[in-house]
């Protein structure tokens, strides 16, 4: 499986080792909170969750059988995937064709987990993951099993989460209430319903904290998960110093929309 990331770099402070997995359900607004997280912080983002919808809209764009699971996995060792991690300019390419919007389409989300769930596919993903997290000296990545399986010696690992209803609210938000409550159900409930055969996201293992954001705000949750992030750089433990953020790293370096609401993606 091919694949390259690519970033520019947005502070011009000391670097430090320092990787920081978030896990959660669909609609906690983990995709959201920590490409700005890590935008504030001046680090790398990486959605794991991405990979997967451009491993699948890969699949479908040469309508293989989601089913044939050694089909599934043989095409994606060939998958020409590049990946952003600017938290600032998110593209997704596959090939020479850009698929950062199309792999948000309700087509993809309905069948990605079929993809995600693929035993023989899924390894391949993961270890393209851990190859781009390896190649950042400070980066946010989240996804479904970062904490556990992609990054478990992540200085910080997180698992954020929200009640189901609110969830239901933030994915209705992003889709503008173009969507009915049963294709909300679907996507969001549904989904993780498919993904858990494979991940444990709703539980925290241990060394792993958890984040509830059922009450608190967008900006209120990126603080919370800025400041886990603090507490570790504070306790300086061997192998992490402290990376210095740029007035530029928090405002962004390229003008860009933030998100307004959680669930932005995944």
């Amino acid at each position: 499986m091919g694949h390259t990331s690519t970033r520019t770099n947005h502070s011009a402070g000391e670097s430090a080792r320092l990787v920081i997995a978030v896990d959660g359900p669909s609609g906690s607004g983990k995709s959201s909170v920590c490409q700005e997280a890590a935008r504030r912080l001046g680090a790398h983002y990486l959605d794991t969750g991405a990979m997967y919808r451009a491993a699948t809209w890969y699949c479908l764009d040469r309508e293989l059988d989601l089913d044939d699971q050694d089909a599934v996995a043989v095409a994606l060792e060939e998958l020409p995937l590049k990946i952003s991690t600017d938290p600032d300019h998110q593209v997704i390419m596959v090939g020479a064709t850009d698929v950062t919007e199309a792999i948000r389409q309700s087509r993809i989300s309905e069948k990605v987990s079929e993809v995600a769930n693929n035993r023989k596919a899924r390894p391949l993903l993961i270890s393209a993951q851990r190859d781009i997290i390896d190649a950042s000296e400070f980066i946010v990545a989240e996804g479904r099993d970062v904490t556990t399986v992609v990054a478990p010696d992540a200085q910080v690992r997180v698992l954020l989460t929200a009640s189901a209803e609110v969830r239901l609210a933030r994915r209705g938000l992003q889709l503008g209430g173009s969507a009915s409550s049963e294709a909300l159900n679907r996507q969001v409930i549904g989904r993780d319903k498919r993904d858990s055969v494979t991940t444990n996201f709703t539980e925290a293992a241990d060394g792993v904290g958890v984040l509830d954001s059922s009450d608190l705000s967008f900006d209120q949750t990126v603080d919370s998960l800025i400041e886990r992030v603090r507490d570790v750089q504070e306790t300086d433990p061997a192998g992490v110093s402290r990376p210095t953020v740029s007035a530029q790293a928090k405002s962004g370096s390229e003008p860009t929309s933030g998100a307004a609401a959680h669930g932005k993606n995944l």
